[in-house]
């Protein structure tokens, strides 16, 4: 899919200012192009008119710096894992490319990434929006941003609901299998989060090592774009650090969990060994009692039945006593 946005100097549209238009014909002062999964042909294409490398799936998803990051005469060429569906809760990346020149952005994504559809309606509603290459990619990371914040937000208030669940105080008992469970159902959510979190940590790197890049190289930028480049690290900064509470929060989280699933587990191993031993002297009594043999002078005795009924209850009971008594029930 190729979407074309109008140049700079197109007329002022209101229904279509930055619109994008779907296999628009190519021309020369487009100044934003987005290429969503593009075959050879379209990069081809776009590189007739652009005199731009259109960077492959393969180039985007290096990941040593100088291949995320590189200057080729007065383009810069940048590179990042984008979040796919985070609003799902998925922790999917796909990687995503920017070339940045000083009257033209490509980019290239493989995948839907959210941010692109957010910014280019916004840009559709406000038709003062500047056009310019530079404040396009501000405005794409700026969306990703803000995106991203919402994410930790719901997660944040997620993980405490977790909390909330696995360290509730034990009221009334449930039944062994049920908590396992649920365990286990919080095992799997605590999980989803911090594979969400780390990803969302990988793309807040990225777009923090693209930003000091771009002050670098984009000689064009002017100073109320720089402010925005700044501000925009200090929000990745506090995104960063609100991250990593997350991540901490789910590996204490996880071994919680799995330390009461062995509890619940410890428990029921627990019962059936107790079991085992409450059934060993009740068995020896009947397996004695039940031999037939003439000289066993229980035989003639009136109250022998009964009293072996009462032994062997007695000899049920004791160990179960003793075992409360210890505390091991």
């Amino acid at each position: 899919m190729l979407t074309v946005f109008p140049p700079a100097t197109a007329p002022a549209d209101p229904a279509g200012i930055l619109a994008p238009v779907d296999h628009a014909e190519l021309h020369d002062g487009a100044v934003w192009i987005d290429m969503l999964d593009p075959d050879e042909a379209t990069r081809q294409r776009v590189e007739s008119v652009t005199g731009l490398h259109v960077p492959t799936r393969d180039d985007l998803s290096e990941i040593e710096s100088s291949s995320r990051l590189s200057r080729v005469g007065d383009a810069l060429y940048l590179s990042m894992p984008g979040l796919v569906r985070p609003e799902a809760g998925e922790g999917r990346t796909s990687p995503v490319g920017f070339v940045l020149a000083a009257n033209r952005l490509l980019t290239v994504r493989f995948s839907h990434v959210p941010s692109f559809q957010t910014y280019a309606a916004r840009c559709r509603m406000a038709a003062n929006t500047d056009r310019n290459s530079t404040s396009l990619l501000l405005g794409l990371c700026e969306t990703m941003i803000d995106r991203i914040a919402d994410v930790l937000e719901r997660e944040g208030e997620g993980l405490d609901a977790v909390s909330r669940r696995v360290f509730r105080p034990s009221g009334r008992r449930s039944r062994p299998r049920r908590t396992e469970a649920e365990l286990r159902a919080l095992l799997r959510t605590v999980g989803r989060v911090g594979d969400l979190v780390s990803n969302i940590r990988d793309t807040l790197m990225s777009i923090a090592r693209i930003i000091p890049f771009v002050l670098a190289n984009a000689t064009w930028i002017t100073p109320d774009q720089k402010t925005r480049f700044k501000i925009m690290r200090a929000d990745i900064t506090s995104l960063t650090d609100y991250d990593s509470h997350l991540a901490g929060k789910v590996q204490f989280l996880l071994e919680a969990t799995l330390g009461f699933i062995g509890i619940e587990q410890n428990n029921i191993i627990r019962v059936l060994a107790v079991v085992s031993v409450v059934g060993v002297p009740p068995t020896f009594f009947a397996s004695m009692w039940g031999m037939n043999y003439k000289s066993m002078p229980e035989f003639d005795w009136t109250y022998g039945y009964p009293m072996a009924l009462l032994v062997i209850l007695l000899s049920a009971v004791l160990p179960l006593v003793w075992f409360r008594v210890r505390g091991w029930l």
